[in-house]
């Protein structure tokens, strides 16, 4: 199984490159064929002499070919939709399609097809202006402009690489294509500014609308089932909702000690203790070092020598800190949000009380030991091969998990450490229930912010960043969820195979972290050695 997880991993890439023409039905249709391939190999394997761990192999490659079929549904879909802002396309797409064959093209009839595309784009240009003051004319939701935008500039990026590739290597290439290769590029540059700035309203400004593209809710249905998680998403909601109530209690508590009315005070209270200008790297340095201490003292989980002395931290600049007002991490980094220079007066204040020592407590192990940086560690050298099933809900959960044991053994330990924890805690669960409820299609962007705001306490601009990351397409519509649902998997799991004559929270930690970054009810079968059935579902109700 992992010879066939890694033929099919490097088949995938292959693919991938060579089938590269943005938003082409070609490369669709050649990533479908490989799926069906692939899963008449799978199919065809016998399950009966599968060991148990194989098993799990066989299920997971299984899962992500399932996945991997709606993944290109979804895009078909959404293919359809932009198609009135993309009709110039087709003949553009099979120019690019002549280069990944390998092909020499025609330079009089390549100019012929590149100056009709630019008259496609002016005319299409003039339906949107025309369209935006007259009933029943072309006029296309922020939502829907901004993808297409998208897929405009990706087919002009992709067009100036075919041009580069014949000019000057093909004779009279670039007497006949490059001035209207030239005109069509500014033209569906120009193009797709009208979309994001006109339309979308996206103007590179701090006040810019908050625009994301929700997938429905069969979507969401089908995305939950591929992760392996058996509830559907109002069930996951009412967990959210459950863990939320939870963290209000506790919040109570942790505000009273302080000698504050309600959380909202207490929260105030400490934001207003942070590092002063230039001293954040010093403090989450000091952080990482304790928490290090307090595992090792109590022997929670391996922590190699190598991954101890290869952390690093760096600093997210001002626009980073756009979409990412918090710490986060790249490898084998802490990136660091705080208050820079070039800020204006407000944002410097945001930034350092949205970045406050208390948060910092808990947010540095979640980032660096034994979070994030331990756990791509070991990914590289256990299990490798399972890459491929790399999930938010193992990622992001055993980070959680952490976040939550180290409460329970008293890592947070003052009423301030508690407050700056339930923070993260209660924002994990609103993750879950604006996110769900953004791709419901119940719940805008800006009821987004405000219940961050409102019921989180988050500062507004900290929230819009979040929101507006949300949102963006870089993650998948269940990531934000998976923080806190994956946490509670895992917590589930360590509950039942740790304590009385079970293993210990370091054999288990150590245990799960060398099975790599997959499903949690997979990891979970193979710790517990489960010779899983070859129509195997997801049952687990953790």
């Amino acid at each position: 199984m992992e010879e066939a997880i890694t033929a099919f991993a490097a088949d995938q890439r292959a693919v991938a490159a060579a089938f590269a023409v943005p938003w082409a039905e070609a490369a669709m249709d050649r990533e479908a064929a490989l799926i069906e391939e692939w899963q008449g190999k799978l199919e065809g394997m016998e399950y009966a002499g599968l060991a148990a761990p194989q098993r799990v192999d066989w299920q997971l490659l299984r899962y992500h070919l399932q996945g991997r079929r709606e993944a290109l549904a979804l895009s078909r879909a959404r293919l359809v939709e932009m198609a009135p802002l993309l009709g110039f396309r087709g003949p553009l797409q099979e120019l690019l399609s002549r280069q990944e064959a390998r092909r020499a093209v025609d330079p009089p009839a390549a100019a012929g097809v590149l100056s009709q595309a630019l008259v496609e784009v002016k005319a299409l240009r003039r339906q949107l202006e025309e369209g935006r003051g007259q009933a029943g004319g072309l006029k296309p939701s922020a939502v829907l402009a901004l993808r297409a935008a998208g897929a405009c500039a990706a087919l002009r990026e992709s067009l100036g690489d075919w041009f580069q590739f014949y000019n000057g290597f093909q004779p009279d290439f670039a007497w006949w294509v490059r001035e209207p290769q030239a005109a069509l590029s500014k033209g569906m540059e120009e193009l797709g500014d009208y979309l994001r700035k006109e339309i979308a309203g996206l103007k590179g400004e701090a006040d810019d609308p908050l625009v994301g593209d929700p997938i429905g809710g069969a979507a969401l249905e089908a995305q939950i089932a591929g992760e392996m998680i058996p509830y559907r998403a109002e069930e996951l909601l009412e967990i959210a909702e459950r863990e939320f109530a939870w963290c209000e209690g506790e919040m109570a508590q942790a505000a009273a000690a302080l000698g504050c009315q309600d959380g909202r005070e207490a929260l105030g209270r400490i934001k207003d203790r942070h590092a002063g200008p230039g001293g954040q790297a010093e403090l989450a340095a000091a952080e990482a070092e304790e928490v290090i201490g307090f595992l090792q003292a109590r022997e929670l989980v391996t922590l190699p020598r190598l991954a101890v002395e290869t952390w690093r931290l760096g600093m997210l600049g001002v626009e980073q800190q756009k979409s990412m007002p918090y710490a986060v991490y790249s490898d084998p980094r802490m990136l660091v949000a705080f208050a820079h220079e070039a800020m204006p007066h407000e944002d410097k204040l945001m930034s350092m009380r949205g970045n406050n020592e208390a948060f910092l407590h808990i947010v540095t192990p979640h980032e660096l030991i034994p979070g994030h940086h331990l756990q791509g560690f070991m990914a590289r050298r256990y299990a490798s091969h399972r890459q491929l099933f790399r999930t938010p809900f193992l990622v992001e959960g055993w980070a959680l998990h952490w976040e939550m044991l180290l409460w329970d053994l008293g890592y947070v330990a003052t009423p301030e450490q508690k407050v700056g924890a339930l923070f993260w805690r209660m924002h994990r669960c609103a993750r879950i229930l604006v996110s769900l409820r953004f791709h419901q299609g119940g719940l805008s962007p800006e009821g987004m912010v405000d219940f961050l705001v409102d019921r989180v306490g988050h500062e507004r601009s900290g929230a819009r960043a979040e929101v507006r990351r949300y949102i963006a397409g870089a993650y998948s519509p269940l990531y934000q969820a998976a923080y806190m649902i994956g946490g509670l998997q895992l917590r589930s799991l360590y509950r039942e195979l740790t304590g009385a004559e079970g293993m210990s929270p370091r054999a288990f930690h150590d245990a799960v972290l060398q099975q790599n970054a997959i499903p949690v009810e997979m990891i979970r079968a193979a710790l517990k050695l489960e010779a899983l059935p070859r129509d195997w579902k997801p049952t687990w109700r953790f």
